[in-house]
């Protein structure tokens, strides 16, 4: 017999082969024969037993379906016969959906992929319910977060806050037949992975060789790590330059912070969790990259992103919920907001690429904003700013910022080093025009001089 939309020959396995078993399981189920040739011979398979005993496990551990495993005996060669049913809910494989049609295997993506899984379920992805979980075992610590972001951003008022978080989440379209929708679960839950493994965010700092020096995995609900992942970045993985400004002390960062946060709030809205795959931010000296997975309306572009938009968010409700906090937009103006804060900063704009069902996003550094390394004084720099302490002389500006009387023992005792080394460094300053004296000794004050900046 040849092969067709149920059957399968195979003249060894692979784990690959999960993937084939994954398409006869999402269409109308079938049999992968292993040892067998293209044309329906045996040849015989080796280590049979093994094989039955690893199969159903792979099949089980890495599809959560169960498949029959039989031996079969022909002229003396041994072979297997898997058995699939058809699945009544979409199945993957490592986040991947495949699907058997004819005598070949086709993966679903896009436009496709949605249309199967409604046809599946009769839901959304995010809509079907879960069982094991009820609005007492989500996360208070979410909820109070909610309410105070949905108010401040005046997208709910108090009263319609003001209720029990079982009706907030009716209200929000988070609930079923009186039963949690997923979309609930990755909203307020503790663990959002509890429905779909992968439901995160990772950061990771980069080196210049590509090697990951530190990262950080927010697996909390979305809510929680919305609230805090943007502090988050700006506090452990970015470094502000300063500048002084009529004695003012100014920081600016390498990156436009609202359009960081609106992108990153943007792929957590909007991001495809049942792939399992987590939401990258990869930050690295020049660029900051944000990706996730993502199913786009059809016939949809890079262009189409850039240019004014409808809002087709593929989370509605997730989406409802980061709406009404505030987080996001509703009218499909994110990435022009995106667009006009690095505009606003002298930053050039991003690039976002859509790779398959992934999509990033590359923001480029700011170039005046970056901090090099210190350079290490030779001959010709003696006397020269560029020998300053930049640790040390940052201190030092700090310290006279808040108090222009300071005196350099007082430095001293508060930086914990020497007052020959505070003497020594103010000279640098000194002489390189960042600092001078106005006034005597005894009564007079430092003076931080406009324009002037240590390097």
């Amino acid at each position: 017999m040849a092969e067709n939309q149920n059957i399968e020959y195979k003249e060894s396995w692979r784990d690959e082969y999960l993937k084939w078993v994954c398409g006869f399981a999402n269409a109308q189920g079938g049999t992968i024969y292993i040892g067998v040739d293209d044309n329906g011979k045996v040849v015989g398979v080796k280590d049979i037993k093994k094989l039955m005993e690893d199969i159903p496990n792979k099949i089980q551990s890495g599809l959560g379906i169960v498949a029959d495993v039989n031996k079969h005996t022909k002229d003396g060669k041994d072979y297997l016969e898997i058995k699939i049913r058809p699945s009544t809910f979409p199945i993957s494989y490592h986040g991947e959906f495949h699907y058997r049609s004819g005598a070949t295997r086709q993966q679903l993506t896009g436009i496709a992929l949605t249309e199967f899984i409604m046809q599946k379920t009769g839901f959304r992805w995010e809509d079907v319910t879960v069982d094991n979980i009820t609005v007492d075992d989500l996360d208070d610590e979410s909820f109070k977060i909610f309410r105070r972001e949905a108010l401040r951003s005046k997208r709910m008022t108090e009263a319609e806050l003001n209720i029990s978080n079982e009706e907030l989440l009716s209200k929000l379209k988070l609930l079923s037949n009186g039963k949690l929708k997923r979309s609930a679960v990755l909203l307020f839950y503790g663990d959002p992975s509890i429905v779909q493994v992968g439901s995160y965010v990772k950061i990771g700092k980069f080196d210049e060789h590509g090697t990951v020096e530190y990262h950080d995995d927010l697996e909390g609900s979305l809510i929680s790590t919305a609230d805090k992942i943007v502090d988050l970045i700006y506090l452990k993985y970015l470094k502000a330059k300063i500048t002084y400004e009529h004695d003012r002390r100014v920081e600016t960062y390498p990156y436009a912070r609202n359009a960081i946060r609106e992108a990153i709030y943007n792929a957590i809205a909007h991001n495809c969790y049942m792939y399992g795959t987590q939401i990258q931010i990869r930050i690295e000296e020049e660029q900051i990259i944000i990706s996730n997975r993502c199913i786009l309306p059809e016939g949809w572009t890079v262009e189409t992103l850039m240019q004014p938009h409808d809002s087709i968010p593929y989370n509605p409700d997730i989406a409802n919920v980061f709406y009404r906090a505030g987080y996001i937009e509703a009218w499909g103006q994110g990435i022009q907001k995106i667009c006009d804060e690095c505009v606003a900063l002298g930053a050039k704009l991003p690039r976002y690429e859509i790779l398959g069902t992934g999509i990033r996003v590359y923001f480029p550094a700011l170039e005046s904003a970056l901090i090099g390394q210190p350079k290490t004084p030779n001959r010709q720099d003696v006397g020269k700013d560029v020998g300053l302490e930049v640790g040390l002389a940052e201190k030092i500006i700090e310290l006279i910022s808040d108090n222009s009387g300071i005196k350099m023992s007082e430095m001293a005792e508060k930086l914990e080093v020497t007052t020959r080394t505070i003497e020594r460094e103010m000279k640098k300053l000194r002489e390189s025009g960042r600092v001078k004296r106005v006034g005597g000794k005894r009564y007079g004050h430092w003076k931080i001089n406009d324009q002037a900046e240590v390097k």
